[in-house]
C-alpha cells in the first residue's frame, strides 16, 4: 500500500513538474522574448518574403517578410495578458457572488443560480462570438465576452464549494459558539476553496487563450497586423508548402501551454 501511495505521489509531482516546465517556457517567453527579440513584429521586408531561418530572422519571415519569432513571442504576451485579465475578471464577481449566495440563501441565491443557468445554456464560444460580433476586431468586446463566459463556472464551484464547506462540523461548532461570519469565511471556508481557486484559474486561463486562437483563426478575434497565434495560423495556411515553419510554430505554442496548464490544473 506505501509503495503504491509513493508511486502515485512521485507521478503526481512529475506531473506537476512537467506542466509547470511548460507553462513557465511560455510565460518566459511572453516576458523575456520581446526584449531579447528585438525586431518589430510589424516590420514588413517585401524582398524578404517567405524566408528561411537564418541569423537575422532564427525561424525565417512570413508573406509579408515579417520576422515570425519577433510576432510568436509578441503573441505569447498578448495571449497571456488578455486570458489573465479575462480570468481575473471573472474571478472576482464569480467568487464574490458565490460566497454571498452560499451564505445568503434565498431568493438571491435562486435569482444568480438562475441566471447562471441561462448563461450556460449558451455555448461559450457563440457567446464570446456574439458580443465580439458587436465591434469586431476590437479589443474590449472579446475580452468581455471572455470574461462574461467564465463567471458563471466561477461562481457555480465556489457556490457549491462554499456550501459543503458550512455544512462542516467545524462551521457548525463555530456558529454555535458565536464568532462572525467574517470569522467562519476566513478561517474555515476560504482556506479550503484555494486548492478549487488554482484549478478554476488554469482551465480558465486555457480556455481563455484556446478560444482566442480559435477567433483569431475563424475572423473573428483581434484583427491584422496584431501579432496572435491564431491570426498567424490562418495567415500562413496558403503558404503552407513555402514555410511550413511559419504555420507550426503558433500551433505548437498554443498546445504548449494549453497542455501544461491542463496538467497543472488535473494535480
Amino acid at each position: 500500500m506505501r509503495r503504491a501511495s509513493a508511486f502515485i505521489e512521485d507521478k503526481r509531482s512529475r506531473g506537476v513538474w512537467l506542466g509547470g516546465a511548460l507553462v513557465a517556457l511560455v510565460v518566459l517567453t511572453a516576458l523575456v522574448g520581446p526584449v531579447v527579440v528585438t525586431a518589430d513584429p510589424n516590420r514588413q521586408d517585401l524582398l524578404h518574403v517567405l524566408a528561411a531561418p537564418s541569423r537575422e530572422a532564427l525561424l525565417g519571415t512570413d508573406h509579408l517578410g515579417r520576422s515570425v519569432l519577433a510576432r510568436l513571442v509578441h503573441a505569447a504576451r498578448l495571449s497571456l495578458s488578455l486570458g489573465a485579465m479575462a480570468v481575473a475578471t471573472a474571478a472576482l464577481p464569480g467568487i464574490g457572488l458565490g460566497l454571498a449566495t452560499a451564505f445568503a440563501g434565498g431568493w438571491t441565491d435562486r435569482l444568480l443560480t438562475s441566471l447562471a443557468d441561462a448563461i450556460l445554456a449558451v455555448p461559450g464560444l457563440i457567446l464570446v462570438l456574439l458580443i465580439a460580433a458587436l465591434s469586431p476586431g476590437a479589443f474590449w468586446p472579446l475580452f468581455l465576452g471572455l470574461s462574461l463566459t467564465q463567471w458563471v463556472e466561477w461562481f457555480r464551484m465556489t457556490r457549491a464549494a462554499s456550501r459543503s464547506a458550512l455544512a462542516s462540523p467545524a462551521v457548525e461548532a463555530a456558529r454555535l459558539l458565536g464568532f462572525s461570519p467574517w470569522h467562519i469565511l476566513r478561517r474555515h471556508v476560504f482556506p479550503d476553496l484555494l486548492p478549487l481557486f488554482g484549478t478554476l484559474g488554469a482551465f480558465g486561463l486555457g480556455s481563455a487563450v484556446l478560444a482566442l486562437g480559435a477567433l483569431g483563426f475563424i475572423g473573428f478575434g483581434l484583427r491584422p497586423p496584431t501579432p496572435e497565434w491564431g491570426l498567424m495560423m490562418v495567415e500562413m495556411l496558403p503558404y503552407w508548402n513555402e514555410a511550413p515553419l511559419a504555420l507550426l510554430m503558433p500551433p505548437v505554442c498554443l498546445l504548449t501551454l494549453i497542455l501544461g496548464l491542463q496538467i497543472l490544473a488535473r494535480r
